[in-house]
């Protein structure tokens, strides 16, 4: 695998210290899977990339039987061990979710740290949160994950090895036992607060909703250009980086489409294969603004060789939200970047509503506002009303919200013909001929 040099820079060193170097452990039963197992510790390595690791070895093992002990086999786990010595590694990750027992047992065996994938996203969540509700949501997260861990609630990952080299040295001598009561007591304070930022939360989306202004949330495996698409669309400042969870935080832009139609974009943070549930249940009060958008704006990175698995991952994080059944417009991204077009059909074949764009350099936008402007009409219907003149009040707002095909007066009525929003429909029930 291709080795990429990053420098931890958020604990105090400088670019002259040591960076840790990680080495990678998969695991597959069939010979079939192991290429998707590879896949799988490409996408580690990223991960660890981006929280400043250098990978300097990624091994795919067959596993025919997972250990209650040790995960691995103390055979396999013997034999990489030696490798593990002869490459110099500081630490090793798994890309399977180890219990804790397991995690003691192997520290024991590599005489280094072990970590998980659920681990360093964690971590690498800790490490990106800027805002205050999104440091709670990690918080509370990293503690529902160390609870039956005994971890002390600061970052696991700086906790110093047992009788062998340390990983990000320096506080492993701090080192306390977590007392559990302490840790639930912390929980229940974060769980509070975490309920004040979505009882405003929901104060905004009220307010959103009063406006009937259609809302469309952003929805995507990490780092395929949701916020590059939000910057294009809005020339919103938001951050736009090439890696993983660069945004935590929902953002919300107003952007008019070529019909002078309103809409707001909801960008959210991403999802990933296996998102861990912690985060999941503690980033409730970000993600469930998916739950309260019209239509979803799904985007896929087509470029990626693991494209439709990474659109599997995120259909399945909607499923915990509830929100599968929405309308979606599947975003078909980075175009730009497939040397093979040929593919692109196949693409457009299993996801019907399909646009193919590059939110970098803006290809297809036209075609995703088109979709978009469907997808509103399809929100909407056509409705004859007659509007007695004691109620003329009512035609304020369904002009605001709806768009006047036709009228004309008959006596001291207003007939209408109008398109609007099914949400106003049972406001003009009444009026409905």
């Amino acid at each position: 695998m291709r080795k990429k040099k990053s420098l931890i820079d958020d604990r105090g060193r400088d670019d002259h210290q040591k960076v840790e170097k990680a080495f990678l452990v998969g695991c597959y039963g069939e010979a079939r899977d192991r290429s998707l197992c590879l896949e799988h510790l490409i996408e580690l390595e990223a991960l660890a990339n981006t929280y400043g690791l250098e990978v300097v070895q990624a091994e795919a093992s067959v596993l025919r039987r997972i250990s209650a002990s040790l995960y691995l086999g103390r055979g396999k786990g013997m034999e990489l061990a030696e490798k593990v010595e002869e490459v110099g590694a500081d630490l090793l990750i798994f890309d399977e979710e180890i219990t804790p027992q397991q995690q003691r047992n192997l520290e024991k065996l590599f005489q280094r740290p072990v970590i998980d994938r659920t681990e360093l996203i964690l971590e690498i969540f800790s490490k990106r949160a800027l805002t205050k509700e999104a440091r709670l949501q990690v918080e509370l997260a990293k503690n529902a994950y160390q609870l039956p861990r005994l971890r002390r609630m600061w970052t696991h990952l700086s906790r110093q090895s047992t009788g062998g080299k340390g990983f990000l040295k320096g506080e492993g001598e701090r080192q306390i036992a977590i007392d559990r009561h302490l840790i639930r007591k912390r929980i229940g304070q974060l769980k509070s607060e975490i309920e004040e930022v979505r009882r405003h939360r929901q104060v905004q989306r009220r307010a959103r909703q009063r406006s009937r202004v259609p809302t469309f949330g952003i929805v995507g495996y990490t780092n395929v250009g949701k916020s590059t698409l939000l910057r294009a669309l809005t020339e919103a400042d938001v951050l736009v980086e090439d890696q993983l969870f660069a945004t935590l935080d929902t953002t919300v832009k107003r952007y008019i489409l070529p019909n002078h139609q309103k809409i707001l974009l909801v960008d959210t943070v991403g999802f990933i294969r296996k998102l861990p549930h912690t985060l999941v249940e503690a980033f409730k009060s970000t993600l469930e603004e998916v739950a309260y958008t019209d239509c979803l704006l799904h985007l896929v990175d087509i470029s990626h060789p693991l494209a439709e698995e990474h659109a599997e991952s995120t259909y399945r994080v909607l499923e915990e939200l509830h929100s599968q059944n929405k309308p979606m417009v599947t975003v078909l991204n980075k175009v730009d970047l497939v040397d093979d077009r040929s593919v692109i059909p196949r693409f457009k074949f299993k996801y019907p509503r399909g646009v193919v764009l590059s939110a970098k350099s803006g290809e297809g936008f036209d075609l995703l506002t088109e979709a978009i402007m469907q997808v509103i009409r399809d929100l909407r219907e056509v409705v004859c009303l007659r509007i007695p003149q004691k109620e003329y009040k009512m035609v304020g707002l369904i002009l605001k919200e709806g768009e006047l095909l036709k009228q004309r007066y008959e006596d001291n009525d207003l007939l209408l013909q109008v398109e609007i929003p099914k949400a106003l429909r049972e406001t003009v029930r009444p009026f409905i001929v």
